[in-house]
């Protein structure tokens, strides 16, 4: 365990020291705040939702998102309660405010590719790849702008895909029911 934590204290280290600079952290800052709340993805699935031909993606898309909430931000982040990088890691100086919650897993990674896998799943692949390559965006931001250790944003990935499989899944039970 002690030679992970190293490693991730290296990652963080290295963006820091070799990747930040002035023209990348506004844009990295945008990112990151684009994942705050998951409101890009709410407004993005509430949008799906106005036409009949996208209105399943966009409801599963929301349903993902509160399985994303649940599993990681009262769940997981609770019971596991750790400390953020910035408070545990000498020399780790974060571009954006204290967070107020745990640290694992990262809950803007989570809801990022809750939403996005269930768009890339349900949307023709031009709307689901771009959508894919913003919530990696915005996990690959939690880790410049200092938020999160890398198996935070690594977990996040996996419990929102898993989160947009569940929610796809409690859709399609939803949908043959109705249909019957």
């Amino acid at each position: 365990m002690e030679g992970i934590l190293e490693l991730e204290r290296e990652i963080l280290l290295f963006f820091q020291d070799m990747v930040r600079n002035p023209v990348l952290n506004p844009v990295l800052i945008l990112i990151t705040t684009l994942g705050n709340g998951a409101i890009i993805w709410v407004l993005l699935s509430l949008g799906l939702m106005i036409p009949d031909k996208t209105r399943r993606a966009g409801m599963t898309s929301l349903l993902a998102l509160v399985v994303s909430l649940l599993i990681n931000n009262v769940l997981l982040k609770n019971l596991v309660g750790r400390v953020r990088p910035y408070d545990l890691l000498e020399g780790l100086t974060p571009l954006i405010g204290r967070q107020w919650d745990p640290s694992f897993p990262s809950g803007h990674t989570g809801s990022s590719f809750a939403a996005a896998w269930v768009l890339y799943r349900e949307l023709p692949k031009r709307f689901g790849v771009p959508a894919l390559i913003l919530a990696g965006l915005i996990g690959l931001s939690r880790l410049y702008v200092g938020v999160h250790y890398p198996t935070d944003v690594l977990f996040g990935v996996i419990s929102g895909i898993g989160s947009g499989w569940i929610a796809m899944q409690i859709m399609t039970i939803v949908m043959r029911r109705r249909d019957r």
